[in-house]
């Protein structure tokens, strides 16, 4: 199971990276949800010194993480107000809601039943309370970092590519992932992105706090593997990083593909079976003697 687990999570990191590129520009995309600026960030359940619970709010996201009971993550698709709440609606088959609103110093945040009518929002739904901590607690620090930071890195990123070209695109993943600043990234960054898409995916599957900090420890071997992989697909200056433009090479731009008029066709079948590829068009190229 861990071991299949950590292969996804290596994939995932690497399809983050590459997938991520448009084929072209697109439009300029309209304004989507917005969450209020003052209720973004970390609050905590309970006493700073030992929170029962966790919200990380985005711009366009809420991550609610439990210490016993299971994760939840709204992906904003629509967000509006009523009554003093912002009430946002997720993505998803039931298009779950969460709504905020402030409390004092604090948040109060509500999960309606999906079948519940707007027009009695919120109803008997229960609600919690959630304040500031001056630091996050060392612990849920530690657990969930990378991901609140992977979750503001993905909409980043998609504000970016949605409307950008390839190389714009690729210039926001160096951005959104350069640590050092730099300008490029190394294999310790590109292994940060797994273990945040790691903690991710464990917070939208409704993990538990255990479940979560399982997934974290295999996204960090996962994030080891892609970096590697990712430093030797793409680094093709051999400096150990990896730049914007060595990101979108061949992606930003067709290059060389006019061909030559020269030579005669050798025989391409079997170039796609692993090892093999480089070895059939050798054979091919010393048929054609």
């Amino acid at each position: 199971m861990m071991p299949a687990l950590t292969t996804r999570l290596a994939q995932a990191a690497i399809l983050l990276l590459a997938i991520a590129q448009p084929a072209a520009a697109q439009p300029a995309a309209p304004a989507g949800p917005v969450l209020p600026e003052a209720q973004r960030g970390a609050w905590f359940a309970g006493e700073c010194a030992d929170p029962r619970g966790m919200l990380v709010v985005t711009a366009r996201s809420v991550a609610r993480v439990d210490a016993e009971a299971p994760a939840r993550l709204f992906r904003l698709a629509a967000t509006r107000e009523a009554s003093g709440w912002t009430i946002g609606t997720a993505t998803g088959p039931e298009a779950p809601r969460i709504m905020l609103r402030p409390a004092g110093e604090g948040l109060e945040t509500a999960e309606p039943d999906p079948k519940m009518r707007d027009d009695r929002l919120p109803g008997t739904t229960p609600l919690a309370t959630w304040r500031r901590c001056a630091a996050p607690p060392a612990v849920l620090a530690a657990l969930h970092g990378e991901g609140a930071a992977f979750l503001a890195i993905v909409e980043h990123l998609e504000a970016g590519c949605a409307i950008g070209t390839p190389g714009v695109c690729a210039q926001a993943i160096v951005t959104q992932a350069d640590v050092s600043g730099d300008g490029l990234l190394t294999s310790a960054e590109i292994a940060r992105l797994a273990r945040g898409a790691a903690w991710l995916g464990a917070v939208q599957e409704g993990g538990t706090q255990d479940v979560i900090a399982a997934a974290v420890g295999a996204g960090a071997v996962a994030g080891i593997l892609a970096g590697r992989v990712l430093l030797e697909s793409l680094d093709y200056d051999g400096d150990g990083r990896l730049s914007a433009a060595e990101l979108a090479q061949d992606r930003a731009v067709f290059a060389a593909t006019a061909g030559s008029t020269a030579g005669r066709p050798l025989r391409v079948e079997g170039l796609t079976e692993g090892a093999g590829m480089l070895r059939g068009l050798f054979e091919g190229l010393m048929n054609l003697r």
